[in-house]
């Protein structure tokens, strides 16, 4: 019978094209948010509070981050990488927190990783306040 660790290995084995791929999104999400992006000052109101209720909602999807914090980050990887922001400072928050979600799976919740979603958490918290509870 498969222990959890060898099926962690073959799931993380499993996405390791899709995590490439990922990467290179995330890489790149800063430069073409800046291309469409208002600034900070030129997004309207009304776009960022619609783009805070979407973060929410994306944020708000997968398993419970106390239940499972680890497979939270995980859910949360994808679609915070394919999010768009209307506001460039935004776009780069929330950059910020995929990769730092990446960070907490990599390193299965331990070590800094868990101080750096809390850091950009509260970026994003700075832009939609509750969205990153």
């Amino acid at each position: 019978m498969p222990t959890h660790s060898d099926r962690r290995r073959a799931r993380l084995s499993a996405n390791s094209a899709r995590t490439a791929i990922l990467a290179l999104a995330l890489a790149l999400t800063p430069t073409l948010c800046a291309c469409g992006s208002a600034s900070r000052s030129g997004a309207s109101t009304a776009a960022i509070r619609r783009a805070c209720t979407q973060l929410s909602a994306v944020l708000s999807d997968g398993p419970d981050p106390d239940a499972d914090p680890v497979g939270h980050a995980e859910a949360q990887i994808l679609p915070l990488g394919q999010f768009h922001a209307p506001d460039k400072a935004l776009a780069v928050a929330v950059s910020q927190l995929a990769a730092a979600y990446r960070q907490f799976f990599d390193s299965n919740g331990t070590g800094a990783a868990k101080k750096a979603v809390a850091a950009a958490s509260k970026k994003i918290n700075s832009f939609c306040p509750g969205a990153a509870a």
